[in-house]
């Protein structure tokens, strides 16, 4: 049993790993991390601009006081700072206090007069390169010099009192305040590392509720069969997973639809062929040796035979109604066609007053075979539903960019609930007089032709007052007919 168990959990494992909920959740944290770095590295770059530029204003503020101080007096003596180089020194480092990491160094000669504080770094110490390349400056210069203790940005004013050269120096370090913007860059790490841990939590819980719809979508197709589709997915909000489910839900509709008409479709047909055949076999089984018997049961045979055949060309009419390639279309003369159909009615029954209502004059573009198929139809179907005497009449009407071809007729209507259902498939009116009225798909035959010209089939009738079966077609066929023809 272990085997089967570590498949199933590695299955599990597997479906969860390749799960559009995982999905979602990794592009997330990437999408976060990415974001996180980024922004990381911007602000470091920013909060060290800012450094920068701070250290440099600082720097060019003392160099700007010194300079202010010795083109004034000696505040201990009046005096101006003509020829005393140390004294301006003294005085200026004694009434200026640096700030931390800073270094105000005073250079007579190429040697350290004094500085503040008096504590130097070893790249600032007497003797040291850096020292001797400011005392040699007749210039005054700024810039940074990467030594073993860090940067070091500097700004030199060079100085001269009696042909004594002086230097004043003014030194930042650098590394003790980029340590610090390092170490707040880590904290800031560490926080952002636990917001995409949590955010990543939030979202696994958020991507599991959000597509909660489309788990029971899947759960419902996986429980459709063919005997059952009654579930549905209840639709709540309006997102689009929401979408997803109406349509689902829209699909299933149709599926059952059309399922419930396939059983009804093979039910009919089965039932239609049924009936033939079970005539065909008893009066097989019946037959004797007299030979009018048998001349009886062969024209029976033969006539259940051609009923049977006239019923799968109707079944394979229907079937080809649904098919690209259905229609071949051609300019038709709207009084050409109408007589032409009325010269083929009349033959269906001598005892009937046959007529043509009116017919305007016009084209259309349709199939003539079909439409005079249609027209024949609806002919037939007036003439089992009249009597001796009664009126059949066929008229067309062109109005705007349709036209109407009819078949009207006296006889004992249709009740309005078979009006309803009239135009089905093996849809038969509750008053249908013969049995060889056929299997009930002449109107549905009429319908799909008409479908199939881009128009539909309209039913005027009330018992006892006749009917009148329209077909209403556009003159001019959409692009979609064209191309399918």
């Amino acid at each position: 049993m272990s085997p089967p168990n570590r498949f199933d959990k590695t299955q599990q494992w597997r479906r969860i790993f390749y799960s559009l909920r995982t999905s979602i959740l990794i592009w997330y944290v990437l999408l976060l991390t990415c974001s996180a770095f980024l922004s990381t590295l911007v602000i470091r770059q920013v909060l060290l601009a800012r450094l920068e530029a701070r250290h440099a204003t600082s720097l060019l503020q003392e160099v700007k006081e010194f300079r202010v101080l010795a083109n004034g007096k000696d505040p201990n003596t009046g005096k101006p700072f003509q020829h005393n180089l140390k004294a301006l020194f003294k005085v200026f480092l004694n009434r200026n206090i640096p700030d931390d990491d800073e270094f105000l160094i005073a250079i007579i000669e190429g040697e350290i007069d004094r500085s503040s504080p008096r504590a130097l770094p070893e790249p600032l110490k007497q003797n040291s390169e850096l020292i001797q390349y400011f005392g040699k400056l007749t210039q005054p210069e700024q810039g940074a010099r990467e030594t073993a203790v860090g940067t070091i940005l500097y700004r030199a004013a060079p100085i001269i009192r009696d042909e004594t050269h002086g230097v004043f120096v003014v030194a930042q370090l650098t590394a003790g305040e980029r340590q610090e913007v390092n170490e707040a860059m880590a904290v800031i790490i560490q926080v952002k590392i636990f917001v995409i841990i949590g955010a990543a939590i939030l979202a696994w819980l958020v991507a599991g509720r959000t597509l909660t719809p489309l788990h029971l979508l899947t759960e419902t197709a996986r429980s459709i069969r063919e005997s059952d589709l009654t579930r549905r997915i209840p639709v709540k909000g309006s997102d689009e997973v929401a979408e997803l489910a109406t349509t689902f839900n829209e699909m299933l509709d149709r599926l059952q639809a059309a399922f419930s008409s396939q059983r009804n479709f093979i039910n009919d047909a089965s039932h239609e062929l049924r009936t033939p055949i079970t005539i065909i076999r008893g009066h097989l089984e019946l037959m004797g040796d007299d030979p009018q018997e048998r001349e009886e049961t062969v024209a029976l045979v033969t006539d259940e035979l051609d009923r049977m055949s006239r019923f799968v060309d109707d079944l394979l009419l229907l079937a080809k109604a649904e098919q690209p390639n259905f229609l071949k279309l051609e300019r038709l003369d709207l009084t050409t066609l109408v007589a032409e159909i009325y010269s083929k009615a009349i033959a269906l029954s001598t005892d009937r007053h046959w007529q043509i209502d009116r017919h305007s004059p016009g084209t259309i573009i349709a199939d003539r075979q079909r439409l005079t198929q249609a027209m024949i139809n609806l002919a037939q179907n007036a003439t089992q539903h009249t009597t001796t005497g009664d009126t059949i009449a066929l008229g067309c009407m062109q109005r705007h960019n349709w036209v109407r071809l009819w078949v009207r007729d006296t006889g004992e209507g249709i009740s309005l609930a078979d009006q309803q259902r009239i135009f089905e498939r093996f849809a038969r009116t509750t008053k249908s007089q013969r049995r060889s009225e056929g299997a009930g798909l002449g109107l549905a035959i009429v319908r799909a032709i008409a479908q199939a010209h881009g128009g539909k089939i309209e039913l005027s009738s009330r018992p006892h007052h006749g009917s009148t079966f329209t077909i209403v077609l556009p003159i001019e066929p959409t692009s979609e007919i064209i191309s399918h023809e």
